[in-house]
């Protein structure tokens, strides 16, 4: 039986979408493939609204490949990588893997990284660089990245920020120019609900020419050759044409949707489940910065996710257990891509009637 998805990613996919990967394949440098893609990239311009310094780009790998694009086409001398869990910390460890000299803002998973810690740490430290995790699934912990990016433009203007919004763009709500981030980038199995495979990232024109004077860096992560295809709608290498058809139906499906009503829907998601949790448990992340693609819950009950799992299973539904440290602390749940609180309702009730929890 298939199970339908409520995890942090790789999330569900509709058969509408699955369908357009069955398409007949084109030559990447043709002219079809251009419209294609140069038609894909003005639809992610439109539903984020970018200015003209922020531009699209779609790279074939997971997003963990952004770690290591920031790393050899942004970094210049120090970078300073804010850690609150698994994810922000292998951004750390991918910048110190490609030789670039790394410093740690190491904060206690369940919490934000808060503007005034990053601050101080730029206050004492040369950095050209900062990397912040906008949304940690392994803790469910949204960090205020907005009040982050406008104290870096304010005090430090010459410090590139890359956000790693993975399993947040297309969910959240995330307007790069409203933000101030100089990159910010997701996969394509979260909040975009497509198969995993596609990274879209959106990037200023700051950051662009800062790439300019990075030397060495790299063939795949080369930030500069990767906006010079731009200008010819094309990518350096050879993509994975189709899921940039499922890509560009799903756009479609977004636009018809409208940015705040995809915003809306994730978060009515949120809100169902955490005010669950808090009824039956309590929430990991500290109040006030839960995150809206994924509640992390802390199992105060002791249940078992496992067999709760299996049973979810016969019933078509898979949730998640706890992320490394926290896998017998916690257990997750994902509301992300085309789910709907209708959905959400219902698997809630599932796990209600499993537990026996509506006794309680």
């Amino acid at each position: 039986m298939h199970k339908k998805l409520l995890i942090p990613g790789p999330t569900e996919v509709s058969r509408e979408v699955l369908e357009e990967q069955t398409r007949y394949l084109i030559g990447h440098r043709e002219k079809e493939f251009s419209t294609l893609y140069g038609g894909i990239t003005d639809k992610l311009t439109n539903f984020f609204q970018l200015t003209a310094d922020i531009k699209p780009t779609i790279t074939t790998g997971s997003g963990t490949l952004w770690f290591d694009i920031v790393a050899r086409s942004v970094v210049k001398q120090k970078a300073l990588a804010c850690v609150n869990g698994a994810f922000s910390k292998r951004a750390a460890q991918t910048l110190q893997a490609c030789g670039k000299e790394t410093d740690v803002l190491d904060v206690e998973m369940g919490k934000a990284i808060k503007a005034d810690a990053v601050a101080e740490k730029l206050e004492n430290g040369k950095y050209d660089t900062v990397t912040v995790c906008h949304n940690e699934t392994s803790t469910g912990v949204c960090s205020p990245i907005k009040e982050i990016a406008q104290m870096i433009r304010r005090d430090y203007p010459e410090v590139i920020l890359a956000v790693d919004a993975v399993s947040s763009l297309a969910g959240d709500k995330l307007i790069p120019s409203e933000i101030g981030c100089d990159i910010i980038f997701a996969s394509t199995q979260k909040c975009f609900a497509l198969p995993p495979g596609l990274a879209v990232g959106l990037v200023s024109d700051r950051a662009i020419e800062r790439a300019k004077t990075v030397p060495n860096r790299g063939a795949y992560t080369d930030m500069v050759e990767m906006f010079e295809f731009e200008k010819k709608h094309q990518t350096p290498f050879t993509p994975n044409v189709s899921l940039l058809y499922a890509l560009d139906k799903r756009m479609d499906l977004l636009l018809a949707e409208t940015y705040e009503r995809v915003y809306q829907r994730h978060l009515n998601m949120a809100k169902y489940t955490q005010e669950w949790a808090k009824k039956h448990f309590e929430m990991f992340p500290e109040p006030g910065y839960e995150s809206v693609t994924v509640s992390c819950i802390n199992n105060t009950q002791y249940k078992n996710v496992k067999a709760l799992n299996q049973q979810l299973a016969d019933r078509g539904y898979l949730i998640s257990a706890g992320y490394g440290a926290l896998a017998d602390k916690t257990f997750r749940v994902g509301h992300m891509g085309e789910w709907t609180v209708e959905c959400i309702q219902h698997v809630i009730n599932m796990i209600d009637e499993i537990w026996d929890l509506k006794s309680n």
